[in-house]
């Protein structure tokens, strides 16, 4: 680091290095913010929290739009979206009574009824009374075949970090001297009834500095986790090491995967305690062993093949050396692979084919994969919820903007599908059309995105219009049923945008390359080109735009109103990446540089410099009125990023809104109450931004 021996005096005194202008260096004078729950760093976020909210919940939307998100979280009509195990479906469901919520199961023949019957069998909020703990109910990791037993994941306020217990899944109480790990953010896989497979914080030097457990160990039911045996130690590099056990179909294969970087990884096959390296490209993916063939996603040309593709091996002739693959599906230049999935005996493949889903089904019938695709006859977003174990059952969820998601059984032998569930209509989508159009970035590429507005909307410039878009890790941004942006914004008069800009999965690895470390810049100038494009359109002008984004999304947004001010007259900028100086030294933000480059190379801190949004701020310059949302409780993006942009911005007298929730995690809220009250401040800012009578001044 070319300023490293200054750093480290700085440092001894709280600070750290800043560039406020390339190859200029000065203090950052709120570091102290960057201290999570620090006296100092509570108080203030205390004061900001008060200064927002006393003006967003004066607003006359503010109360109805509270009760309206209740309403809407918390409906008995909801899906309960199963998850299935042995004879089991398993759901977990919070409401307005339970707002910690419950775990529950019921039978497949009593949920595809009316009124299915459930049994309860975990009570979060008896359990955090009982333990006067604020607990969250994370995850459950259920013993299969046998469905009797399960590791369940509590985290306090929402956090990444979990305590996990194991559970009896008879007796429905946790068992006494069970396996028990304290808080941490840990990974476990059972390999049978007395054995997990255990990555976790073992002891100091156990994390990698992105925070994620290095070392993957067999812990021997009795037994102290210190006794566990090693199976494998990655590097403190890396962004994490885990186990993955897949035994549901008879088909006993467990790996280890050691994760060098958010996209490279060396996979390993578990032969009791002996590990074999998995010869594989660094970035491809395995998913899944079935019918003795091993399923790989591509995300690099390999062999014959392009990326993207889908491709299988006869998985004991591979171990023994053998590397004769074979094509199940490559998507062409505007489709990809959104996710696998598999029966008893059937491959499942979701593609995305322009922004669209479709269904795919392979059998593997006399050394070949044959195609059986089930039919849909309305476009819309597609996704596997879980199948049925044992027969080529399997549910889907279907949705669209305007189209209340449905839960879909299809019967894989049979070709039959049937409806089992649907959401109810929250709103009236006849009044309502979407649209899909282009813009052409600055390159060149045309870049599609979707408009919801008015059948009989008038393209004068006046409308309302939120866009919204992610643009990174390699993530797909879909249609969806949201009933607070058809409630709340649609019936209101406003129009809603969502922009399929480079650096999601839409179309492939490709797209989503194009736009990595120092190509970073094109997502944002996809992003200001759909911006500039729904004002072209006449859909919208910049005094009726707002922009909403979260995590690599806050980033976006924040990365677009400091390098466009001009553009818009809202942003939203929740749970957000802001200072790419330091993001890769707070929480788990090291394991992102496979996504942004790493800061702390000169040369690609000269480039990253050029848009990090905590960088580009300049007291002179006429900023839209942000709010920024953030939680205490978030360790996977540190809350300092907004902290800090906030702090930096009231010093220049920019005026901003801010709201950090002290709970929620990453997902910014911990219950169905903390995400009404967070949307209610949001739609009451963007209504004070965008639908006042009056012709709003920038």
């Amino acid at each position: 680091m070319k300023h490293f021996m200054s750093g480290l005096a700085l440092l001894s005194f709280g600070l750290l290095l800043f560039a406020d202008q390339p190859g200029q260096v000065t203090d950052d004078p709120y570091i102290w913010l960057e201290n999570v729950e620090g006296e100092r760093a509570l108080q203030w976020v205390k004061n900001k929290n008060a200064e927002s909210q006393a003006i967003l919940t004066g607003n006359d939307l503010f109360d109805g739009v509270y009760s309206q998100m209740k309403d809407i979280l918390n409906a008995k009509d909801r899906i309960a979206e199963p998850e299935i195990h042995g004879k089991y479906l398993y759901n977990f469901w919070r409401d307005e009574a339970q707002p910690r919520g419950v775990w529950r199961r019921t039978s497949l023949e009593s949920y595809v009824s009316k009124s299915p019957e459930w049994e309860l069998v975990l009570d979060v909020d008896k359990l955090a009374k009982v333990e006067s703990e604020n607990w969250v109910f994370k995850d459950s990791v259920i013993r299969s075949p046998d469905g009797d037993r399960a590791l369940i994941h509590l985290s306090r306020g929402g956090a990444d970090a979990v305590v996990v217990r194991e559970f009896n899944l008879q007796t429905k109480t946790f068992v006494e001297d069970g396996f028990s790990l304290t808080e941490a953010k840990s990974t476990v896989a059972w390999r049978d009834l007395d054995h997990l497979y255990v990555a976790t914080d073992f002891t100091e030097g156990s994390l990698t500095d992105s925070g994620y457990p290095r070392m993957v160990r067999l812990w021997k039911r009795g037994t102290a986790i210190s006794e566990a045996v090693s199976l494998f130690e990655g590097e403190k590099g890396d962004v994490g090491s885990w186990a993955i056990s897949n035994r549901d179909y008879g088909d006993d294969h467990d790996f280890v995967l050691q994760l060098k970087t958010f996209y490279t990884s060396d996979i390993y096959a578990v032969d009791g305690l002996k590990l074999s390296k998995l010869d594989l490209p660094d970035d491809a993916t395995i998913a899944t062993v079935m019918n003795g063939q091993l399923i790989v996603e591509l995300k690099s040309d390999w062999l014959t093949f392009k990326r993207g593709s889908v491709v299988s091996a006869d998985y004991q002739r591979f171990l023994d050396g053998e590397r004769i693959f074979q094509l199940v599906l490559k998507p062409d230049e505007r489709s990809s692979v959104s996710t696998i999935s598999r029966t008893k005996d059937l491959l499942l493949v979701v593609t995305l084919e322009n922004v669209k889903n479709r269904i795919h089904q392979f059998r593997f019938e006399q050394g070949k994969w044959v195609s059986n695709p089930v039919s849909w006859e309305q476009p819309g977003t597609i996704a596997f919820v879980d199948d049925v174990t044992d027969s080529n059952q399997y549910f889907v969820t279907y949705t669209g903007f305007l189209t209340p998601s449905s839960l879909w059984l299809i019967d894989g032998d049979k070709g039959s599908k049937t409806m089992i569930k649907t959401l109810p209509a929250f709103f009236d989508a006849s009044p309502y059309e979407v649209r899909q159009y282009e813009a052409t970035s600055k390159d060149g590429t045309l870049i599609p995105y979707f408009v919801v507005m008015r059948k009989d909307v008038v393209l004068d410039g006046s409308n309302p219009t939120l866009l919204y878009a992610y643009g990174g890790f390699e993530v797909s941004i879909v249609p969806k049923y949201s009933a607070s942006v058809g409630k709340i914004w649609l019936d209101r008069g406003g129009v809603y945008a969502l922009a399929n800009i480079r650096g999601g999965g839409e179309f492939g690895p490709k797209w989503h390359q194009a736009a990595l470390k120092k190509n970073r810049h094109k997502a944002f100038e996809d992003f200001i080109a759909v911006s500039e494009n729904l004002i072209d359109r006449g859909v919208t002008s910049t005094p009726k735009l707002a922009i909403r984004g979260g995590s690599n999304g806050g980033l976006l947004v924040g990365t677009a109103f400091t390098m466009r001010p001009d553009l818009y007259r809202g942003v939203v900028c929740q749970v957000p990446l802001l200072d790419m100086k330091r993001f890769n030294q707070l929480l788990a933000g090291a394991s992102w540089m496979g996504e942004f480059g790493n800061p702390d190379d000169v040369d690609m801190w000269s480039y990253i410099r050029t848009y990090s949004p905590y960088h580009n701020l300049h007291k002179d310059t006429h900023y839209p009125k942000v709010l920024f949302t953030t939680s205490t409780r978030d360790d996977r993006v540190h809350p300092g990023h907004a902290r800090k942009m906030v702090a930096r911005m009231t010093e220049m007298g920019i005026p901003v809104y801010y709201y950090e929730n002290m709970e929620g995690g990453h997902a910014g809220a911990a219950n169905n109450e903390q995400r009404a009250y967070s949307e209610a401040l949001i739609y009451s800012y963007l209504s004070d931004r965008l639908m006042q009578d009056e012709k709003p001044t920038l």
